[in-house]
């Protein structure tokens, strides 16, 4: 009696499927024949579990929710070179503004839509460090009032020019009022008509940057977990932004 496996192709589930040669260890490769599937070539069983479907999306997983480099290489049992590529990978994918508060205009420009943009904001900056702790790497965010939606962020040092980096990204929500802590850089670069310094208008920014440390431990004040390069703490923690305050699809 003869028994046949039938394959499926993992991206679309189609059954147009051929063969496509074998692979140096003499395993047999397949290919969708569906002209939208981005498949070009797959396997039954890979070799190296990095290859496998889904591995690269827990390893983004894993990252946003507290776990080193070495952790998720270990876990996975794959490369931790493997995992840093992966997350740097994920580079152009990333945006610093809320893409959900835009809609786009027949003339191709990007509008707010006034229903989902408040006219107060609240801003604030975190305090990190990648290598060593004199390597300072900070978080400028600032989120709606109203409803404690991230707006935009920046990565840098805590110096005047990033802050302005920030505003300019502010700059087509149209903020009417901002409401900060007493850093210097607030009162030199936002008027004094629009501007409030006090703990009782910012105390959802504050509780946003306790969500970020819970999440991350990297932010953590005293931890022993740390990037030794601000690109990938960077990317970690846009990541998280992307996912979890935008409700992008961070997978793709």
């Amino acid at each position: 009696m003869t028994c046949y496996q039938q394959v499926t192709c993992r991206q679309c589930n189609s059954n147009h499927i051929s063969s496509a040669g074998y692979n140096a260890h003499g395993e047999q490769r397949y290919r969708c024949r569906e002209p939208d599937c981005p498949t070009k070539t797959f396997m039954l069983k890979y070799r190296y579990r990095a290859c496998e479907p889904g591995i690269k999306k827990r390893v983004i997983d894993m990252a946003i929710n507290g776990s080193g480099i070495r952790d998720t290489g270990r876990v996975l049992k794959i490369d931790k070179n493997t995992v840093i590529n992966t997350l740097r990978n994920k580079a152009v994918s990333l945006v610093q503004v809320n893409p959900k508060i835009f809609e786009l205009s027949a003339s191709g420009e990007l509008n707010v839509r006034l229903e989902d943009a408040g006219c107060e904001a609240e801003l604030d900056e975190q305090w990190s460090y990648v290598g060593n702790k004199s390597n300072q790497r900070w978080l400028w965010h600032a989120v709606d009032h109203a409803t404690n939606t991230v707006l935009a962020y920046m990565f840098g040092k805590c110096k005047d020019v990033v802050f302005q980096k920030l505003k300019a990204l502010l700059e087509p929500f149209g903020i009417k009022r901002y409401y900060t802590d007493d850093w210097g850089a607030y009162e030199r670069h936002i008027d004094a008509d629009k501007h409030e310094i006090g703990k009782r208008n910012t105390q959802k920014i504050e509780r946003k940057n306790l969500n970020f440390r819970t999440w991350i431990k990297r932010l953590v004040r005293k931890t022993i977990c740390f990037l030794k390069l601000e690109l990938m703490h960077d990317r970690v923690i846009g990541l998280l932004i992307n996912k979890v305050e935008f409700g992008l699809d961070i997978y793709i």
